[in-house]
């Protein structure tokens, strides 16, 4: 189930930013749901309240522990230390595996390095693709970040687009500042801003802000579907003539695309994300298997945009793009 890292792909044939529940949810399926004993593998994100993003990574998750007979807990901080301390939490309880997030890798190194001493599995996803092997988690489920930032920039160039302003939603996450930084890099033009994501109202006044000090930004890109929405809504109160782009997608997004309202969006699949790192733990633990080769199994990047956007709509619908 590797999906490959072209830049440019369209195409889109398996499911598609941080959810908003965020305490800990035991989900069992009958034990029919697997011809394996029950085991429990702890899911712990970087999740922050109300990103959507999120929603759809846990509902893979979920629906792959429902298939495995596996309790699922799934966890969520976007602070680097809390989230650090809920896999020591995980240790304490002897799961039998974890899944989690390496967003802010230095935070996370020593309790994760710790459970697999202590011989627990870990898997990786989303955050943390340069740094999950040096510390020996077994795989990683996600996009590189930097490849996906360049083909953003290679599609604004493409677009004709003339400046953009990047969004960075939490300062000092490692993928955010690699999608700006790889869209840098393929459209040089472009100029990172720092916004408090948790706080959507500063958001979306700081953008504003902003396309009235420069007339110039024609490209508004944004890391995450719900601050995609909040673009749209200060490129009007700036009286824009700015384009909105994004990296993710919800259900809202979806339509938006759909409408008009945003150009496209970079997809990276997170519902397969989640579905993925807990499957993993199942095959490792009653069959040995190893997904990946020693690499990162990419799920994106690829893109979303009127052209394809009817093939996604049915299952954004239903929750899982």
């Amino acid at each position: 189930m590797l999906a490959t890292s072209g830049m440019m792909a369209l195409a889109l044939t398996a499911c598609s930013s941080s959810g908003g529940k965020q305490t800990t949810e035991a989900a069992s399926a009958p034990a029919s749901a697997a011809g394996t004993p029950t085991m429990t593998v702890a899911f712990i994100t970087h999740a922050a309240p109300g990103d959507t993003f999120w929603d759809l990574v846990r509902k893979g998750a979920e629906a792959a522990a429902a298939k495995g007979n596996i309790k699922l807990e799934y966890q969520a901080d976007p602070d680097g230390a809390n989230q650090a301390n809920l896999v020591q939490t995980a240790i304490d309880k002897k799961v039998d595996g974890i899944a989690v997030t390496l967003a802010k890798p230095d935070a996370m190194k020593a309790n994760v390095e710790k459970a697999l001493k202590g011989g627990v599995p870990v898997v990786a996803l989303n955050g943390g693709i340069d740094q999950w092997k040096s510390m020996g988690v077994l795989e990683y489920f996600g996009q590189d970040e930097k490849i996906a930032g360049e083909a953003a920039g290679a599609r604004l160039k493409q677009d004709g687009a003339k400046k953009a302003l990047c969004v960075i939603q939490e300062q000092g996450h490692v993928g955010l500042e690699a999608r700006c930084d790889g869209t840098k890099a393929s459209f040089p033009d472009t100029e990172k801003i720092y916004v408090t994501g948790t706080d959507m109202p500063s958001v979306q006044a700081a953008i504003t802000s902003k396309l009235q000090q420069d007339s110039s930004i024609d490209r508004v890109l944004t890391l995450g579907a719900p601050f995609a929405l909040t673009a749209v809504k200060s490129v009007k109160d700036a009286s824009s003539s700015a384009k909105v782009v994004t990296f993710d997608t919800n259900k809202e997004l979806v339509t938006a695309i759909k409408n008009g309202q945003v150009e496209w969006a970079v997809d990276q699949q997170p519902f397969l994300q989640g579905y993925l790192a807990v499957d993993s733990l199942w095959l490792y633990k009653t069959n040995g298997n190893v997904i990946g080769g020693g690499q990162a199994t990419l799920t994106g990047p690829a893109f979303i945009d009127k052209t394809n956007v009817a093939a996604v709509e049915q299952f954004a619908a239903s929750g899982t793009r």
